[in-house]
């Protein structure tokens, strides 16, 4: 690489939990800059989540902090062309990039359920991934059985 690594911008934390995780999310939830809408979607899911959950002993950000950890993958597939060929290369995936791909997924499931709005929906997205359910925890298996089914080209890993 001929230029050096750009700085990572510092995320403030959100003004209710004081958590950088959620702010984060939030960003990946926003569309065309609307933030203060995004944070209202979020905290109107984890409300719903309390609600419905409330036989659980856990607050609604650490049932919310254990469905992502749900839908966090631990390898994917990347294609590497080697020799004319392309081949599906299991790969590692990094701290940042995990979190990443679990919040996108979690957001993207929530997208696709049809009805209610999308609180309501991020709720039921949240509280199946974590009863190790939905689209995005079905996402997570589906990765790893990729990575599982290619790991004899582990060794073109580089």
């Amino acid at each position: 690489m001929r230029k050096a690594k750009p700085n990572k911008r510092v995320i403030l934390p959100d003004p209710v939990f004081r958590d950088q995780k959620v702010t984060k999310f939030v960003n990946h939830l926003m569309y065309d800059g609307k933030k203060n809408k995004s944070y209202g979607i979020f905290y109107n899911a984890l409300d719903i989540v309390k609600e419905r959950m409330a036989n659980e002993e856990k607050s609604p950000l650490e049932i919310w902090k254990k469905a992502l950890e749900n839908v966090t993958p631990q390898v994917e597939v990347k294609s590497r062309r080697v020799g004319g060929a392309t081949f599906q290369v299991p790969m590692e995936v990094t701290g940042p990039r995990k979190e990443s791909i679990s919040m996108k997924n979690l957001i993207a499931y929530a997208r696709k359920r049809g009805g209610q709005s999308m609180a309501n929906r991020l709720a039921a997205e949240i509280m199946d991934a974590y009863n190790e359910q939905g689209g995005a925890f079905r996402r997570k298996e589906e990765m790893h059985r990729m990575a599982e089914a290619n790991r004899a080209f582990a060794h073109f890993r580089f």
